[in-house]
């Protein structure tokens, strides 16, 4: 199956028994560029890389471990190797894939818009460049990843063979309720937020993030949400008159009111798996549209703790990468 093809009931993972309900919390682990430009391969920094650090001990007070998805500039940094590699081999964070083609070798394409997102690259270009980061990754970080996410979510019609025969065993490029079409990338709008097998055969599951529709209207949210993207202004009152919110797990443009709503939903819909992320340059002042202060950075930080102990109440428990591809039924 390819990444682009909506799944049917019977690619739906079944987990072992007593499995419940878990959460993965996912960074996607890159560069500081300016989002308001223009793509480019140069231009770009690594300075956040020292604050994954302090975010790597906070995991680890929560008792939480994180998986960072790195990019060509995080994999090749020694900084980076040198703050996660003691994690890694404590088994108190995971390492994964995240592609970033502008940025990532080999440099055989032109730079825009259509060719960020992966998924659009020749088959060969994808592969390779692909494959030159996840060794990058193995080498420098002393773990082989198992997980993937294609920058700007934007997979193809190879990427899940790429995938199965890179030593992938989690795909988490699937941003449910998102149509990223009219920028050239993949539609994700119809696609479903339970695990679902790619393929069977080769071990090779998506772990779509988590969003859902909050309101009165949730029901019809897929549907109507899209309908709206000319008035913005109209999205932003129906969920303030509580009738329809498109909420993602992630702390970036998201309150912690949200999220817990997001987070019922989610529990309500019985999704043995809940995929939260967020930018690594979010970890310092300056580098999203997020995170432009320290009292935003501390916000940052309580946000994560709020949503880990009400998950906690809810009795949804933190799991790894390694444990889902454990708990995973492939019969």
């Amino acid at each position: 199956m390819r990444i682009t093809d909506l799944p049917s009931a019977p690619d739906f993972v079944q987990f072992q028994p007593g499995f419940g309900q878990r959460f993965l919390l996912t960074v996607d682990t890159e560069e500081e560029f300016d989002w308001s430009k223009p793509l480019a391969r140069e231009e770009h920094t690594v300075l956040t890389v020292a604050r994954i650090a302090k975010f790597q001990e906070f995991c680890e007070g929560q008792g939480v471990v994180p998986v960072y998805l790195v990019d060509y500039p995080i994999a090749t940094s020694t900084a980076a190797a040198e703050i996660l590699r003691p994690a890694l081999a404590a088994g108190k964070a995971e390492i994964g894939v995240q592609l970033h083609p502008w940025v990532s070798p080999p440099h055989d394409e032109e730079v825009n818009q259509h060719n960020s997102f992966a998924g659009n690259l020749p088959a060969s270009l994808e592969q390779a460049k692909f494959r030159k980061l996840r060794d990058a990754i193995a080498e420098n970080f002393g773990a082989p990843p198992l997980i993937y996410r294609a920058g700007r979510y934007g997979v193809g019609p190879n990427t899940a063979d790429i995938l199965s025969g890179g030593g992938i065993a989690i795909d988490s490029s699937v941003r449910s309720c998102f149509d990223y079409s009219s920028q050239g990338g993949p539609n994700f709008r119809e696609f479903p937020l339970r695990p679902y097998w790619l393929d069977r055969s080769k071990g090779l599951m998506e772990l779509p993030l988590t969003t859902v529709y909050w309101g009165v209207l949730r029901q019809i949210g897929g549907w109507l949400y899209p309908q709206m993207w000319r008035v913005p202004r109209l999205r932003g009152l129906l969920a303030m008159i509580g009738m329809l919110e498109r909420i993602p797990l992630t702390p970036e443009g998201v309150t912690v009111e949200e999220a817990v709503r997001g987070i019922d939903i989610a529990i309500d819909q019985e999704l043995p798996v809940l995929v939260l992320s967020f930018h690594s340059p979010s970890l310092a002042p300056g580098y999203t549209p997020y995170v432009r202060s320290e009292d935003d950075l501390d916000a940052l930080y309580d946000w994560w703790r709020q949503v880990f102990a009400y998950l906690n109440r809810r009795g949804v428990k933190p799991t790894t990468v390694s444990e889902l591809v454990g708990a995973a039924a492939l019969a």
